[in-house]
């Protein structure tokens, strides 16, 4: 019998994920790609992969009843919040048998600002060349 192990096999998740959620099989980046940019911008925010096939069930699911694509989006942004919060919290229980250090300390989990998008290194090279330049104090002539 062959033993070799496949990619899904091989894993640096060392959470306990998959004792308390369902992976959907599918096209991840596919499904990824389908979702509204809020959605897309707070899954790269997550302390977690939460899936994208997933994420993109339970979208289709919120807009088909809520009939509104903004509250649909709105709805699954806190979703996305409160299974992040219970991963963190059944992690922390598996692993550390107590809180994470920064969940003891009440400190909030960081994200982007509503209207930024993620800092890239492109868009801040291009912040620091509109800047007008002044020399430097300990710069000889100045």
């Amino acid at each position: 019998m062959d033993e070799r192990k496949t990619m899904q096999d091989v894993t640096n998740d060392g959470t306990v994920r998959d004792a308390i959620w369902r992976r959907f099989a599918g096209d991840d980046w596919a499904a990824f790609d389908a979702l509204p940019p809020a959605i897309r911008r707070r899954m790269q925010e997550h302390a977690y992969d939460p899936w994208a096939v997933n994420a993109l069930i339970l979208w289709r699911s919120f807009r088909r009843k809520l009939g509104c694509s903004a509250r649909a989006e709105r709805r699954l942004l806190r979703y996305l919040d409160e299974c992040e919060a219970l991963e963190r919290e059944a992690f922390a229980q598996a692993r550390l048998k107590g809180p994470l250090p920064h969940a003891a300390a009440r400190a909030t989990v960081l994200r982007y600002g509503r209207s930024t998008v993620a800092p890239s290194l492109s868009s801040a090279s291009a912040r620091a060349a509109a800047r007008p330049s002044a020399p430097h104090p300990a710069a000889p002539g100045a």
